[in-house]
């Protein structure tokens, strides 16, 4: 049975009323691609495994960091070699008792999705998401739905890269009770310097609005050139104050325990554009499972 928006948000503010809090220990990995799947997933595990023995209870890693972001390192990788480096990485989660945001890729139907895979610490996949605001990658087909599932006792979101411009993206989760809004990102590089303030301005904006947590994952810059990203990986509270954040190009791990209470955003239910708000909360809703084709 299909329940409306209005009583979906009451049941989760009711439930945030009497629920305790959730420590959860998490990590944004600042991860240094290279264009090999087998390199960047065997790295990727062994990070996983070391996390898990230090406690952690989610990791985060960048946007495409599972084959690199770059178009022809992401054509090249195959469909079946991607699989079973994320099938890999799943097991890895079980093993650990850790759950894992990876960026990843995935190719069906001669389209190809720039996506974050979700691993709970059992391993099993509990959400597969597209980018939906594509910003230059000719390669990738936007996605399909907003991303809202359970993570280790926690409801939560995940968005990529350019999605941080949408508030949006954010919103309608955290009306749903999201507390955490993963971010995984391969972001301009140091030569775009201008960038740079609205990067961090724009995710600690999402963060105070909306009353989330922000795991950002972002890569880094290389030394040599001022190639890639530029880092600044980052942890940051529901207040919109930073708690942890990387150097530039360092390949680096931040950890934070962050102590989560439930939330429902109300608040744009009762005021001028709720029946815009609602309208995008039941669509969010009735396609939060939607399979990538």
């Amino acid at each position: 049975m299909k329940l409306p928006a209005q009583l979906c948000l009451l049941l989760v503010a009711t439930a945030a009323w009497s629920a305790p809090a959730i420590k959860l220990k998490v990590a944004a990995v600042q991860f240094r691609s290279s264009f090999d799947v087998e390199d960047n997933r065997k790295r990727m595990v062994e990070a996983l495994t070391r996390l898990a023995g230090e406690g952690v209870n989610v990791a985060a890693f960048p946007e495409c960091a599972l084959t690199g972001y770059h178009k022809d390192a992401v054509m090249a990788a195959e469909a079946s070699a991607v699989a079973a480096a994320e099938e890999s990485i799943g097991k890895a989660c079980t093993a650990g008792k850790i759950a894992a945001v990876v960026g990843s890729v995935y190719k069906v139907n001669g389209k190809t999705y720039n996506t974050a895979v979700v691993f709970n610490s059992r391993g099993e996949l509990v959400e597969r998401y597209a980018k939906i605001y594509l910003a230059g990658e000719k390669w990738a087909t936007p996605g399909n739905h907003i991303a809202l599932f359970d993570l280790e006792g926690v409801t939560s979101t995940v968005i990529i890269c350019h999605d941080e411009r949408y508030p949006e993206l954010a919103r309608l989760p955290a009306m749903a009770g999201a507390r955490i809004v993963y971010y995984i990102s391969h972001e301009s590089g140091m030569a775009n310097e201008r960038k740079l303030v609205p990067y961090r301005a724009q995710m600690m904006a999402r963060a105070v609005e909306n009353h989330m947590f922000v795991v950002a994952a972002n890569a880094p810059a290389n030394i040599k050139d001022n190639s890639g990203s530029h880092g600044q990986s980052r942890i940051i509270l529901d207040d919109g104050n930073i708690a942890k954040e990387a150097s530039y190009y360092g390949d680096e791990v931040l950890v934070e325990t962050l102590s989560i209470t439930p939330s429902a955003l109300e608040r744009p239910l009762k005021e001028l554009l709720s029946g815009w708000w609602r309208q995008g909360f039941d669509w969010m809703m009735a396609n939060r499972h939607k399979r990538l084709e």
